[in-house]
């Protein structure tokens, strides 16, 4: 479980990002973070794999306060929590087997990853994701040749790699058509729900977020406006978070998975070393 409590980040402008935030999201948990640009989503993923350093509060996973940890304690805690980057972060030069590999990082020795000796166990469990996310054919393929839901779907797969306990989601659509969008979700919001992982996605696309997620909290200026159902988002609501507009047309049935239909901080996030 992930519990935030009084999670705030002001900027050294005086610019407040975030201001006293606390939820929990349980295990198996897929928790949509919607609001408008600027409302702080992208800071509150950031602030919990301490890619920002928060300025007040907690942040527990599984009962241990990771806010405030430093070193290698720091580096175990972010070998817990995968992180999905908007832009897939891939070594483009790299294939598909190597980029799902660097998942495990943060275990293997430096040279063992220079010479790409990995054990053999990560290099089956590599195989076997690849194909839970349909890339099987793929294996040896350079990176920079994929379509960009065959990118996402490499990056997904390499978060898996580090059999985290948290999630972290941001924007993994933002780049994507109609229908790789509704199956980029789909297969994240399963694989969370196989792997039991606690789960925050930071989207801007509502109703792509209705049907999928079990929960949403919308935020505005920082601050928590809105935490419940995605059957919950009614036009009022939406107007609380997002501001006055024609709410009219947003989708409104919660369908969810049975619907058939930044490299700094990719080193970080995945080596578990400083921002």
């Amino acid at each position: 479980m992930l519990k935030l409590t009084g999670l705030t980040k002001r900027y050294a402008t005086g610019d407040l990002a975030l201001n006293d935030i606390s939820l929990s999201v349980p295990a198996g948990q897929v928790l949509a973070l919607i609001g408008p640009s600027g409302a702080g989503k992208s800071t509150l993923i950031r602030c919990v794999n301490r890619l920002v350093e928060p300025t007040a509060g907690a942040v527990e996973l599984d009962g241990r306060d990771i806010s405030k940890v430093r070193g290698g304690a720091l580096r175990q805690a972010r070998r817990q929590i995968g992180m999905i980057f908007q832009n897939y972060a891939l070594v483009e030069r790299l294939s598909v087997m190597e980029n799902v590999l660097s998942g495990r990082l943060a275990y293997v020795g430096f040279w063992r990853s220079y010479f790409r000796k990995f054990p053999a166990n990560d290099v089956k469990q590599a195989y076997r994701l690849l194909a839970r996310v349909g890339l099987e054919s793929m294996l040896d393929k350079r990176s920079d040749a994929l379509s960009g839901g065959q990118k996402q779907r490499v990056g997904i797969a390499r978060a898996l790699m580090q059999n985290p306990k948290l999630l972290l989601v941001d924007e993994p659509t933002a780049s994507l058509d109609p229908k790789t969008s509704r199956q980029i979700m789909r297969l994240i919001c399963e694989l969370c729900q196989e792997q039991n992982l606690a789960t925050i996605i930071n989207i801007h696309d509502v109703a792509l977020a209705q049907q999928f997620v079990h929960r949403v909290v919308g935020l505005r200026a920082g601050e928590i406006v809105y935490d419940g159902s995605p059957d919950g988002l009614t036009p009022d609501i939406l107007t609380t978070i997002y501001g006055e507009e024609d709410w009219s047309l947003t989708h409104q049935d919660s369908g969810k998975q049975s619907d058939n239909d930044q490299n700094d901080d990719v080193e970080a996030a995945i080596m578990g070393g400083h921002p």
